[in-house]
């Protein structure tokens, strides 16, 4: 039935077809890892591509493995369109724009809070220190109740801070420093503990890796996230493959959270499906173990009551969503947010980068050279045609790759604006702009190459270990 092309495709609904070329493709994979006869293997194939028209026909998206058809609306004339033209996910950021995401839209959607000038003061204040460039320029953007944070640090409370990283590759890029940038600030403004998840797991169940290969980068970024000058006394890095096995209260805090989860609520909220491994299905229990300070005894002293403040990327919103509905339930205190913007691919701000697209991004591991070419080559200009267009009309800032890294990446506010101007006005060309990041890019890049080669593995394995940090609860 399921290689009938005389089946009424027309029939199916847009998740049946998704699940049809699914298994197809695994048809597929499977006759040619068997060596199947030749006549055998391209009838499938040709039933595979028609079931990947069907699907487009239903659904006006391209086929993407690992990506079920987000929710449809009928519209006047009959066809379909998406709810929102962002797409954001935990595995997925695509958007027509070539600004990138429209997030005083994503707010909305996700019922989080903008982060206004009256935020920004009240951590100036109750720090003392000046607004990272991150908060001031709006790559920090949207939050879930820092104010409770702030309120609990005004009155002598403790929180501690909590972010992660998905080991998918053995090379990190320079957009995956952001969160770590940005969690450091925090943590020496605070003076507060830090945990640091690695989840190897997940990306084991969700990459076709070995479970060896994913604990393996786990230890590579480990590296790299101590190379941003995290203080081995304050910060604690684990992996879920090495943590679960020893913290009672950490797998406790899992089954708590998965007990009062539904099959239909991941599916609803992560859009997993039928053929999902279950794997899968249980994962965000463990993304949201951290957010609880009972899952590290050895840090909070047994303590159930401390909140935690968790800086990340908006698409990893979805796990704390859920997060944050349970913790109740369970009698422990929501975690609290602050989103980052999504760092922009080189070729343009509607897609994240990909760790298997060299020339994506910056990757830790690149050479001056390499950076120069890849921002020369790849880099998406917001410039004009010809230099004569560009002095009379200016630049485009909002889609120019290489302004928006140096948004990220210059802090020096006055310079960015002298560009900003320069740029817009045409008094600055696209090769000088692209210059001046290669400038900025390369020893940055260089001087955290310095810093990587000076951390062991004796080193990792004292940030590794589980053990009381330097404070007192």
């Amino acid at each position: 039935m399921a290689d009938s092309p005389n089946c009424d495709l027309k029939s199916l609904s847009p998740l049946q077809l998704f699940e049809r070329v699914t298994e197809q493709g695994e048809k597929v994979r499977a006759l040619k890892a068997g060596k199947a006869p030749k006549d055998e293997i391209d009838a499938a194939v040709r039933m595979l591509l028609s079931l990947k028209l069907s699907y487009k026909t239903t659904t006006g998206q391209d086929y993407q493995a690992g990506l079920p058809p987000k929710d449809l609306v009928l519209i006047n004339n009959g066809t379909t369109k998406e709810e929102d033209e962002d797409l954001v996910d935990p595995w997925n950021v695509q958007t027509s724009n070539a600004k990138g995401v429209d997030y005083d839209k994503l707010i909305v959607r996700f019922g989080s809070s903008k982060i206004d000038t009256d935020l920004i003061n009240r951590i100036e204040r109750a720090t003392g220190q000046k607004p990272h460039h991150f908060l001031r320029r709006g790559i920090f953007f949207s939050h879930r109740d820092m104010d409770q944070v702030l309120d609990a640090y005004e009155n002598k409370k403790p929180f501690y801070l909590y972010t992660g990283r998905g080991p998918s590759s053995q090379a990190m890029h320079v957009g995956h420093l952001i969160p770590f940038l940005f969690t450091k600030w925090l943590q020496e403004v605070f003076d507060v503990p830090l945990v640091i998840q690695l989840t190897d797991d997940e990306k084991y169940l969700w990459k076709d890796m070995t479970i060896e290969k994913a604990y393996e980068y786990a230890r590579e970024n480990a590296k790299d996230i101590i190379a941003c000058g995290f203080d081995v006394n304050k910060t604690f890095i684990f992996s879920d493959l090495d943590y679960l096995g020893t913290s009672a209260g950490f797998y406790k805090n899992i089954v708590k959270v998965q007990k009062h989860v539904t099959f239909n609520q991941v599916k609803g909220i992560f859009g997993f499906t039928d053929s999902d491994c279950i794997g899968k299905i249980s994962f965000p229990a463990i993304q949201a173990a951290p957010s609880f300070s009972s899952s590290f005894p050895q840090i909070f002293n047994g303590k159930e009551n401390i909140q935690c403040l968790i800086p990340c990327a908006i698409d990893q919103d979805p796990y704390f969503r859920m997060t944050r509905d349970v913790a109740p339930r369970i009698g422990q205190p929501k975690p609290a947010l602050l989103h980052s913007v999504f760092f922009p691919a080189l070729q343009g701000a509607q897609t994240k980068m990909s760790a298997s697209d060299p020339n994506s991004s910056i990757f830790l591991t690149d050479t001056p050279k390499q950076i120069k070419t890849k921002i020369n080559k790849h880099a998406f200009s917001g410039g004009r045609d010809t230099i004569e267009e560009h002095r009379k009309y200016g630049g485009n800032c909002d889609v120019d790759v290489s302004f928006m890294y140096l948004t990220f990446f210059l802090e020096d506010d006055d310079r960015l604006e002298q560009l900003k101007q320069a740029y817009t006005s045409g008094e600055l060309l696209t090769g000088e702009l692209k210059k001046v990041l290669i400038e900025t890019m390369q020893p940055l890049v260089a001087a955290h190459q310095e810093r990587r080669k000076q951390v062991t593995d004796e080193i990792v394995k004292q940030f590794m270990t589980p053990r009381k940090l330097a404070f007192e609860f």
